[in-house]
């Protein structure tokens, strides 16, 4: 991390009042990225701004979006302003793009977890959150993930179910699942929060949200801290 950065979060404090930096330590400090969210081509902006939401109560920090046929679109009647709070990365540059993003989040360490009501899996009451970092997959309204995202994930989890419809919605299925795992991870032992270094950038980032004039803020205090040193 560039050695400027915590002092910056702690100049940028003084122009938030009290209330709201209390709020950005306690909300940074219940973050995670031990677990992880991909979006596959979803089409309703409705589902796809609740899911942010749910992400942003459930402390999930990033939120991979993948556009094949789909433009991902954010309702702001319903995110309520959580996509401001999130990492969201996208994966649209190319014709493959859900390999693409595979790659990368198993390069980061994730292992690759789908929502597939009709796979041999695992609950999120059973689901092994020992095993490491997971990625949960998600997919469209209609048909759910494609057979490539299948192809690719290395385990599955599923949502019981006793009545006659198949599935739930995507934003259903992703709020019973992440709030699942989520109070399993706060009374585990394991460490899933993030580091001191992830919690300055993501303070960083909220701040230069935030604050009016962020900018010429901050480029007055590059200008005295770099005549300091």
């Amino acid at each position: 991390m560039d050695s400027y950065k915590p002092d910056l979060v702690e100049h940028l404090s003084q122009f938030v009042t009290e209330n709201r930096l209390e709020q950005f330590q306690r909300v940074v400090s219940n973050r995670t990225r031990y677990i992880t969210v991909v979006l596959e081509d979803i089409f309703q902006s409705q589902n796809a701004s609740a899911v942010l939401r749910t992400c942003d109560c459930t402390g999930v920090q990033d939120v991979h979006i993948v556009e094949e046929q789909n433009e991902y679109e954010i309702n702001r009647d319903v995110a309520l302003g959580s996509d401001q709070w999130l990492s969201l990365q996208y994966f649209n540059s190319g014709m493959d793009n859900i390999t693409v993003a595979v790659g990368a989040l198993k390069k980061a360490g994730y292992r690759i977890v789908a929502t597939a009501p009709h796979r041999q899996g695992t609950t999120p009451e059973t689901f092994d959150l020992k095993k490491g970092k997971a990625a949960l997959f998600f997919g469209t309204e209609l048909n759910g993930l494609t057979s490539r995202a299948l192809e690719l994930a290395d385990e599955y989890i599923q949502i019981p179910m006793v009545g006659f419809t198949e599935s739930y919605n995507i934003s259903v299925s992703a709020a019973i699942i992440l709030f699942h795992l989520r109070r399993r991870l706060e009374h585990s032992s394991m460490d899933w929060r993030l580091g001191e270094e992830e919690k300055t950038d993501i303070m960083l980032r909220w701040f230069r949200t935030s604050i009016k004039m962020a900018e010429q803020i901050e480029n007055k205090f590059h200008k005295d801290y770099n005549s300091t040193f």
